[in-house]
């Protein structure tokens, strides 16, 4: 399936900022194998229900989430971000371009809190880390993070990609890979 298959034209996407975060949403995607378009967007949709808390096994990551097909929102989706894909084969243009969003945004949070955390220990004393000056404990566990707001990549089961090998495994072993972009709040 082309690039052009999923509704979205081969032009570049506007970015907003660097990295998908704008006033407490942001644009995560969902990896996922499946054959067909319409299948890989409702495997995406069941990724984000499961980051919401809508799976009765999951607890909520996010608030809520909005696909790109969906039409009936002014805030959310398309309304705050554009035209993005509502699914791609990893393997198109446009999926490697979601692809690359996802994880050079994924890389920069984790760099911009990892800062956060050494300045912290070379300013700080350990008293003042335990009482969170500067939020310096949040800048920790946001470099620990396995999802929420520091991590823009998932798997179909929900897990947040973390790092690099684990995306290139991921890659590697996939026949037919499917990337699915959202906007959540957080």
């Amino acid at each position: 399936m082309g690039a052009g298959a999923a509704g979205v034209s081969e032009q570049s996407f506007p970015v907003r900022r660097r990295f998908e975060v704008f006033e407490m949403h942001m644009v995560i995607y969902a990896l996922v194998e499946e054959s067909t378009h319409d299948d890989a967007l409702a495997t995406g949709k069941t990724v984000f229900d499961r980051l919401v808390g809508a799976d009765p096994h999951a607890s909520a990551v996010f608030d809520y989430h909005v696909t790109f097909d969906e039409e009936d929102t002014s805030v959310a989706g398309k309304a705050r971000w554009g035209e993005l894909p509502t699914a791609a084969p990893v393997d198109s243009d446009d999926g490697q371009d979601l692809l690359e969003r996802g994880w050079e945004a994924t890389k920069e949070e984790f760099k911009r809190n990892l800062e956060r955390v050494r300045e912290a220990l070379d300013e700080l004393s350990d008293e003042e880390i335990m009482r969170d000056e500067d939020l310096a404990r949040h800048a920790f566990h946001q470099v620990g993070a396995y999802d929420g707001p520091t991590i823009f990549l998932y798997t179909e089961h929900g897990t947040g990609i973390r790092h690099r090998g684990q995306l290139d495994r991921l890659l590697e072993e996939s026949e037919e890979l499917w990337i699915v972009p959202a906007d959540v709040h957080f």
